[in-house]
């Protein structure tokens, strides 16, 4: 698909409720852990105002498309994951499969929601999830390092140079910080990047409030105090409202929202922080079949989208009409943007815009 999102927490901290709310899934939420085997996959659309505004203009007879990002909900995490326990080796697994890591916390409390620790404790739930994917890193690199050890000693002066990143590496793990604070040379990144770290990946906490705590509380504060330290983002949202409101119509959800004295549903904010902390821009195409958003990194060439597409349009780029979406809506048609000279013609080069509406000329 792409882009994929992993949800990581303790037991019974709401993973399985905030999974089902994206996805407007079925996935069980019992009250215990380890209820969730298989890790759970849904397609979450990104909302985005600009389709809606696009639609408009080209009157699609088959509508709009969002761009997605993937969601995967994985069974809670326990003290000993990292090791088995819970069937934890199972799920870090699965974890090493996404690009970016949302770790829900609870922050609320519900004497009919037994906790896996006790009591409620952000900082330190925290601390033993990552804790655990700390230690799933250190046992990579040390299977990295085993692999290595006997080259570099025969003399090889790349094995050599490897093992000593690794071995700074696996130091700077053991100290209990993540993969991504390890400073490195440029020309290491792929030696980084090729063991697939846990913590190497990007990170949002998500703080798992009951309807009281939708603006804040005290335990908010906690994960707010150590995502800054960690320069992380943080999204308040309650996962058991946000599933009551994703069964509801439109029309409904707008209501209910008005009375709660919130904008949007708390689910956009994690899509949108999914969708930021991925680096990722969307681009637009468009005519009189459909509009689509389409997903990409930031810094993707115009020859790179047009493979996005299709590979055919890869192929044979002969070039990319560039249009603005806000221009786009301004002067109401494309044939208005010729008219005043607002398209660009441009070449494989060029890197695409967020909010670019894309017209590709290919031939094959």
């Amino acid at each position: 698909m792409g882009f994929k999102c992993g949800i990581v927490g303790l037991p019974n901290v709401g993973k399985s409720t905030l999974f089902n709310a994206l996805t407007s899934s079925n996935v069980p939420a019992e009250n215990y852990p380890f209820c969730t085997i298989d890790p759970n996959v849904g397609i979450v659309p990104v909302p985005d105002e600009r389709l809606n505004q696009l639609e408009k203009v080209f009157k699609p007879k088959r509508g709009i498309t969002p761009a997605v990002i993937e969601f995967v909900d994985i069974a809670g995490l326990v003290r000993g994951a990292s090791k088995g326990e819970g069937l934890g080796n199972q799920f870090l697994a699965h974890i090493r499969e996404v690009d970016a890591i949302i770790h829900i916390v609870r922050c609320f409390e519900d004497e009919n929601v037994a906790h896996v620790n006790g009591d409620i404790n952000p900082a330190r739930d925290i601390e033993v999830v990552e804790m655990e994917l700390i230690l799933k890193d250190i046992e990579t690199v040390q299977k990295r390092i085993e692999k290595i050890k006997n080259v570099a000693r025969s003399g090889d002066k790349r094995a050599q140079h490897y093992l000593s990143v690794y071995e700074n590496l696996l130091s700077h793990l053991n100290e209990g910080k993540f993969a991504s604070s390890f400073h490195y040379h440029a020309e290491d990144k792929m030696l980084i990047d090729e063991l697939h770290l846990l913590t190497n990946k990007k990170f949002i906490y998500v703080a798992n409030v009951d309807e009281a705590g939708i603006n804040g509380n005290k335990y908010v504060d906690e994960v707010r105090k150590i995502a800054e330290r960690e320069g992380v983002p943080v999204v308040v949202i309650c996962a058991k409202l946000e599933a009551e409101l994703a069964q509801l119509s439109e029309e409904e959800r707008g209501e209910f929202l008005k009375e709660l004295g919130v904008d949007e549903p708390g689910l956009n904010k994690v899509i949108k922080a999914g969708y930021e902390i991925l680096d990722l821009i969307t681009f637009f195409t468009g005519n009189e079949n459909e509009v689509r958003a389409w997903a990409v990194k930031r810094g993707t060439t115009a020859y790179e989208a047009a493979g996005k597409i299709h590979s055919d349009f890869q192929k044979g780029f002969i070039k990319a009409e560039i249009m603005r979406w806000d221009e786009l809506v301004k002067y109401g048609s494309e044939h208005a943007l010729r008219e005043h000279g607002l398209i660009k013609f441009e070449g494989r080069e060029y890197v695409i815009q967020d909010g670019d509406v894309i017209l590709f000329r290919f031939g094959i």
